[in-house]
């Protein structure tokens, strides 16, 4: 029912070849009674990215079709972000000189974010590195070219891809072997891929968030699908299929238990859900991000940690004191509470420029003078560097130690931990629930005491946190 207009683009503003359409939706909508009324953004802005992903498994298909050409992944994508999926054959020299705008934005995304790191002593958060993206976007915007034909444009690009590849007779082999590309081994979507599917897009989905909607769901659906030889008209079919199962057997529905009242019929949407409700707002986990949240709840009601002799507590402070550094009172109970607790996981909540940093180098001389180890973890690498410089314990990211226990691979620092072990995780804020969980359970499980230490103020974790 959507009314909307479709702009096809050619190019880039730096006027390299970028083929892509803008969409237009108008805001109104014609009512199953004839009636004009306003769409509801807040549904349309959530599923601008399953739009998004239905578009590009659209395009795939439609020049599969037309035109014979197979998509994969590209080789060297980044394994940190999505895979991009380009026509196989295309020479990837090509995509390097018709990303001129994307060069840029990416050189200057980066010095906005040595920048921030200056300003502020930390890498930017996800969503600081979004902001900075789109800046980087902005101040690096040229002004619309002249328009230029479909004949112009071609012969343009013609000479700089012959520059490019060493020739016509080059670029002739390349179109060529991009209409007839080696075969693929045949994939078919029976119940084993739909189940193995499924259980890859939860996956992605605990990776990624702590809770998620059907939108982001759709959205990896169809992403998974282009990976098959699948019919353009049975796609939307097994979306939906990989909708459902993923939602219905392998997600824990977050809704709120049911008041009571029932909308009368005038109240109700023709599906039946009722007008009060926001289509497609419901939130989903998982069981396994449930159990590593009730997991660290547990391990923090834990009292049977090592404990440091509260005179050599007072000793470290009083030697931190007599070099010129001393705590203040907030800081000296932390560092008292921390040392003399017995808790095996413990937090520490403090905003930016509370003195943190001080604090944990008395926790750690107090640990070390009388007899325990110190290792330190982070969720980034800066973040870990930072942390070692400033208070002179080993430390490394959380990543390597959920990857070395997952592998077990175990470091050498890893390996020592014991029963004498305190593990300080710096910027707890925004470290994932399950990697968190992976390595508070080690460290435990090695009798050894955990100590988090963050600012509950900070933006949220990077994954599912």
């Amino acid at each position: 029912g959507l009314v909307a207009a479709a702009f096809m683009h050619r190019d880039s503003r730096a006027g390299d070849p970028d083929l892509h359409t803008h969409v237009a939706a108008a805001n109104k909508v014609q009512t199953l009674d004839g009636r004009w009324l306003a769409i509801d953004g807040r549904v349309l802005f959530k599923a601008k990215v399953a739009a998004s992903e239905t578009y590009n498994t659209a395009l795939e298909r439609h020049l599969h079709d037309a035109l014979g050409v197979r998509f994969a992944e590209r080789i060297g994508t980044d394994p940190a972000k999505r895979p991009i999926r380009e026509i196989v054959g295309v020479d990837l020299r090509l995509m390097e000189r018709w990303s001129t705008r994307r060069a840029r934005i990416n050189s200057r995304r980066g010095e906005l974010a040595v920048q921030f790191q200056t300003d502020h002593g930390r890498p930017p958060t996800p969503v600081e590195a979004l902001n900075l993206a789109q800046q980087a976007t902005l101040e690096t915007r040229d002004a619309k070219h002249e328009p230029r034909s479909e004949a112009e444009q071609r012969r343009v690009w013609l000479a700089e891809a012959a520059a490019v590849l060493g020739g016509r007779g080059a670029i002739t082999a390349m179109i060529a072997t991009a209409f007839a590309p080696d075969a693929e081994t045949a994939r078919v979507a029976d119940a084993r891929w739909v189940a193995q599917t499924a259980d890859r897009i939860v996956s992605v989905m605990e990776d990624s968030r702590p809770t998620w909607q059907m939108w982001h769901v759709r959205a990896e659906a169809e992403r998974q699908i282009r990976t098959i030889n699948l019919p353009a008209e049975q796609a939307n079919t097994l979306v939906e299929l990989l909708v459902d199962e993923v939602l219905d057997y392998r997600s824990i529905a977050l809704t709120a238990p049911p008041d009571g009242i029932e909308e009368p019929e005038a109240l109700r949407r023709a599906d039946g859900s009722s007008v009060y409700t926001v289509a497609g707002a419901d939130r989903y986990t998982s069981q396994r991000i449930l159990d590593a949240e009730q997991r660290l709840v547990a391990a923090a009601g834990r009292w049977d940690g090592y404990v440091i002799h509260p005179s050599a507590v007072e000793l470290a402070m009083l030697e931190l004191a007599a070099n010129g550094t001393a705590l203040d009172a907030g800081q000296a109970v932390l560092v008292r509470d921390m040392c003399t607790s017995g808790a095996r996981l413990q937090l520490a909540i403090a905003p930016a420029g509370a003195g943190k940093t001080t604090a944990m180098r008395a926790l750690t001389l107090a640990w070390t003078q009388d007899g325990g180890q110190v290792i330190g973890l982070a969720p980034s690498a800066a973040a870990a560097v930072v942390l070692a410089e400033q208070s002179g314990i080993p430390a490394d990211t959380l990543a390597k130690l959920t990857w070395s226990i997952n592998h077990n691979d175990l470091p050498v620092w890893a390996a020592r931990i014991g029963p004498s072990t305190l593990v300080i995780i710096d910027e707890a804020g925004m470290a994932d629930t399950l990697s968190l969980d992976t390595a508070v359970q080690f460290a435990i499980g090695r009798g050894a005491s955990v100590r988090l230490i963050g600012d509950d103020q900070q933006l949220a974790a990077i994954g599912a946190g």
